[in-house]
């Protein structure tokens, strides 16, 4: 029964998130329909008013221009000059102009026109007096039965002047709606951009080790909501799965200690009933070097599952990394003569302090100076140099000896894996493995390079770091 209400509120929650996800966009359509229809009708809307205004200018004009002819009753200058003559006296808001045959003005209240017949939209200069105003003129004109020109119009203004409204509303509401668009859309992106500045935050936290972080809800049940939650719950079964296959590893790693240390002592105590010179005594002593080999790397895994779960964070503490480099170079001094190899310092006296383990660094540095020892020849110089960068310190330990190929550069890293030119020595394969991780867990990167010739490794870490 509980099974199925829990069904159900998954249900129910499911749908929830469907009808607001739904309904914005909805909401979202029908605002965007609404704002461009609100611009379409209002350029209809300016269009169609134009046309009326024009269709009445137009009739009055020709009703103006019928009523003269009809009181003049022939269409020719003679009958029609007291009939212009008294409209402009009696009618303001038109203009009349009348030409005789030689295109001379008879009378009228504007400049001489060509004579053209129909339709015309006419500048305020042809209007008179020209100060007046400078309102465009439209008027029909006529060509007259004696060879003469008949004009009448009126005043155009308030068309003009709604063609003016017209796209200085249109204007406005482009800037308007251009400015709420950008508004919105800055709105927008900046909310996107914090979303994906968390879900970064988030990503290095966990690649510094944090695996329990995790993408915050913003609480609105919105599509970037349910992409968090689906990144969480992919988060969530990659830490199941690290976690199991770490705490297989370590499983493995620490019971077969204790059988192989007991298979030790027995092989001890087998050895310690034989003669020296006996083969027996031979075969259980190589195979104690081969126990110790195999504890050895099940220390190292131990180890290194407790670098990668951040287990020393809480062990940090100020140090100078120089100084703390010398100190291990000192017990290499005889080994390197005694191998007959040479140590170049090229260390600074003051060197800021970094926040770290002073046992895994010194690990760390023994590793890469052991390694360098082991894989180069007689008469190689190793270099082992400290300098302040922008950001942290860059300790560089390096060789003028064979080298490693460079495809293998990074290789070298992964766990068990020796080059063919390394398995003549001793050696598990975990070293450079360790390095890398006791690396990490300060903050820092390890590149190794050539040095032409000779290998070169050089560890950055942050003075920052805590």
């Amino acid at each position: 029964m509980m099974f199925w209400h829990r069904m159900s509120g998954r249900r129910n929650m499911a749908t929830r998130r469907i009808i607001a996800s739904t309904s914005f966009r909805i909401v979202t359509l029908f605002a965007s329909l609404f704002i461009l229809g609100g611009m379409v009708m209002t350029v209809m809307s300016g269009l169609y008013s134009q046309s009326t205004m024009r269709q009445q200018i137009r009739r009055e004009v020709e009703n103006e221009g019928h009523e003269t002819f009809a009181d003049a009753g022939v269409a020719d200058v003679r009958h029609l000059m007291p009939v212009v003559q008294g409209l402009i006296a009696h009618e303001p808001g038109f203009h009349y102009l009348l030409q005789d045959p030689a295109q001379a003005i008879v009378a009228g209240n504007m400049l001489h026109l060509r004579p053209v017949p129909g339709e015309r939209w006419l500048a305020w200069s042809h209007r008179l007096p020209q100060e007046a105003n400078r309102d465009i003129v439209y008027g029909i004109g006529y060509l007259l039965d004696d060879g003469g020109y008949y004009f009448v119009g009126m005043d155009a203004s308030p068309l003009t002047h709604l063609q003016h409204a017209l796209w200085t509303t249109i204007l406005w509401e482009i800037a308007g709606f251009g400015l709420i668009g950008m508004a919105g859309g800055l709105f927008l992106s900046s909310l996107i951009l914090k979303w994906i500045e968390t879900i970064s935050r988030t990503a290095r936290s966990i690649m510094h080790g944090d695996m329990s972080r995790r993408i915050p809800l913003r609480g609105t049940d919105d599509e970037l909501d349910h992409l968090s939650e689906s990144l969480n719950a992919m988060l969530d079964r990659n830490e199941f799965l690290i976690a199991s296959l770490k705490q297989v590893s370590n499983d493995i790693a620490h019971d077969m200690r204790r059988p192989l240390a007991r298979l030790r002592q027995n092989l001890e105590r087998a050895i310690g009933t034989s003669a020296p010179s006996d083969t027996m005594h031979e075969q259980v002593a190589s195979a104690i070097g081969d126990l110790d080999a195999a504890l050895e790397i099940f220390s190292s895994l131990l180890k290194l599952a407790q670098l990668e779960s951040g287990a020393w964070n809480n062990e940090m503490e100020p140090l100078d990394p120089a100084r703390l480099l010398e100190s291990v170079l000192e017990p290499y001094r005889s080994v390197m003569e005694d191998h007959g190899q040479d140590l170049a310092t090229d260390i600074m006296p003051a060197c800021p302090a970094i926040t770290g383990h002073p046992v895994l660094l010194r690990q760390a540095f023994s590793n890469l100076i052991e390694n360098a020892i082991r894989h180069t020849p007689r008469h190689t110089t190793i270099t082992a140099r400290v300098r302040a960068s922008g950001t942290g310190i860059h300790i560089e330990i390096a060789d003028n000896g064979p080298g490693i190929p460079a495809g293998a550069m990074l290789r070298v890293f992964d766990r068990f894996v020796r080059l063919d030119t390394s398995r003549t020595h001793d050696g598990n394969g975990l070293g450079l493995s360790m390095v890398k991780a006791i690396v990490r867990l300060h903050a820092g990167t390890i590149v190794l390079s050539d040095n032409s010739p000779g290998l070169k490794c050089v560890i950055h870490l942050p003075t920052g770091h805590r």
